[in-house]
């Protein structure tokens, strides 16, 4: 009997457009976990959009990373000329049954991986070039279809499935691996999916962040997603056609994971309660709290009898989803009450260049080119201790490093109610809300209550100091990374198991 090949990986995780390509609070969370876990063997496999898209690796990776992969979706390819392959009558009936019962919601995940291989119905060269398929979009179109022209409609079809078969040739490459790990639905959750059906082993899933809900704050503002409607037929309450399949597009990527995976975690009980509504099974949900290194960050906390100098910080991407534009408007009227304040932005510019283009516009339209200063990616020991108060303004977030790193800096927090911020802020249970308010949460978009709250805590050191305490105490008891890596350790422990084994 031939020896067992031990798989290559222990864990192989999936990441979309995150580690360790892009710096950020899931990368970081990533790069925690895996170094503070030497004793298993990581593979990553980073799904990205494009090349171009993307620089050089912005971490030094751990010994114990032992495989690094990368697949780009929609990459520009020379594609060679295909014969379309002969199929059975009933393919475009196949199409429809497929797509209507995936609409829907599917009882089981979906197992694809003989279809998809040349020569089937849902292969490649089928779907892209073969008559059935056409005639599954025309008559989609004539049914469905209200107010794209054809060809929008069209292209949206083949470019929103054309990634699938990437991902079905990235499946065949996967590590060997004892568990596939994704840290969100979507494009990697699905290869999850796929990988752990190829090697029939455990996936497990988190989300940092809701992923349905942001691709479709993403969606609703893309300007590739086509519109034909004319401005006196665009009804600010309804989702054009096209913005509305890719939000079913993704829903049921996100679907198909929530079925495949054990567990499925989040971060705090409102994402939860989300993902059930989503479609996962109660009984397969649980709670990980994000944790940050007390120890190494508390080195930045500046003696308690110092007052706080007059700055805010935003850390975070100059994206949209961050809404760093509320944060210079809330500058503006910090500076209305503080004349000395500065807002500095602290975090990478190169995702969204046209948008972080936008942003320096409106400071210097603004008039603050000596208040708001955009500092770039730095390390936060650089940063903290030279801060007042962090401010947080995003329009959707999960449970945020960047809060929780300031609050063991000693930082009070002025936050946007989205995700767990309100229970950072102000505690999650009876203990915890015991401890008092670290800072305050406010509205979204509204940077006159946030100017409010930060000129608040810097002009008056008694409630400034209780703040801060609080930050401290709450991070200290709640949020040690030390609970959270050790709660991976025994899930992957749980999973990695041979009996563990899908």
């Amino acid at each position: 009997m031939p020896e067992a090949v031990s798989p290559d990986c222990d864990v192989t995780l999936l990441l979309e457009g995150t580690y360790p390509y892009i710096k950020g609070g899931v990368s970081t969370w990533v790069h925690q976990l895996i170094s503070a876990l030497p004793h298993w063997r990581f593979g990553a496999v980073f799904v990205g959009s494009r090349r171009q898209d993307y620089g050089g690796v912005q971490y030094q990776l751990p010994s114990n990373l032992v495989t690094l992969q990368t697949f780009y979706l929609f990459d520009a390819v020379d594609s060679p000329t295909v014969k379309a392959p002969r199929l059975p009558a009933d393919t475009t009936a196949l199409y429809g049954a497929l797509h209507e019962s995936l609409r829907a919601g599917r009882s089981e995940p979906l197992d694809v991986r003989h279809q998809i291989e040349p020569g089937h119905p849902l292969s490649e060269e089928a779907f892209l070039y073969g008559e059935p398929a056409w005639d599954f979009i025309t008559e989609s179109y004539g049914a469905k279809a209200t107010e794209p022209s054809f060809v929008d409609y069209f292209w949206t079809i083949r470019n929103m499935h054309r990634p699938i078969w990437t991902l079905a040739r990235a499946t065949r490459t996967l590590p060997p691996s004892r568990l596939f790990f994704s840290p969100s639905t979507g494009y990697a959750g699905m290869l999850g999916v796929l990988g752990a059906q190829q090697q029939m082993r455990p996936f497990m899933l988190m989300e940092h962040g809701i992923y349905t809900k942001e691709r479709r704050i993403d969606l609703m503002n893309a300007a590739w997603v086509g519109d034909s409607r004319n401005p006196l037929e665009r009804d600010p309450t309804e989702v054009s056609h096209l913005r509305e399949l890719w939000i079913h597009f993704f829903e049921i990527f996100g679907r198909q994971a929530y079925r495949r995976a054990d567990p499925i975690i989040s971060l705090f009980e409102a994402a939860r309660q989300q993902q059930i509504r989503d479609g996962a099974e109660p009984a397969r949900t649980r709670i990980v709290p994000n944790g940050v290194n007390i120890g190494q960050i508390s080195r930045l906390r500046r003696p308690a009898d110092t007052p706080p100098p007059p700055v805010i910080c935003l850390l975070g991407r100059v994206v949209p989803v961050k809404d760093i534009k509320t944060f210079i408007r809330a500058a503006h009227a910090l500076q209305q009450r503080l004349p000395a304040a500065q807002a500095w932005i602290v975090g990478p510019e190169d995702e969204d260049p046209a948008y972080s283009r936008e942003c320096h516009e409106l400071a210097h339209a603004l008039g603050l080119g000596e208040t708001v200063r955009f500092f770039g990616f730095r390390r936060i020991d650089d940063i903290l201790p030279q801060v007042g108060v962090l401010v947080l303004t995003s329009i959707s977030e999960g449970q945020p490093l960047s809060v929780l790193e300031g609050f063991a800096a000693g930082l009070p927090c002025v936050t946007t109610d989205t995700g767990a911020c309100a229970e950072l802020v102000y505690g999650r249970g009876t203990d915890d809300k015991a401890l008092g308010a670290a800072g305050e949460v406010v509205g979204l978009a509204d940077h006159e209550a946030i100017a409010r709250a930060c000129a608040a805590l810097l002009g008056d050191p008694a409630a400034y100091a209780r703040a801060a305490q609080t930050a401290i105490r709450r991070v200290e008891r709640y949020y040690d990374v030390r609970q959270m890596v050790e709660t991976f350790d025994h899930l992957f422990s749980k999973h990695t198991h041979p009996e563990g084994a899908a």
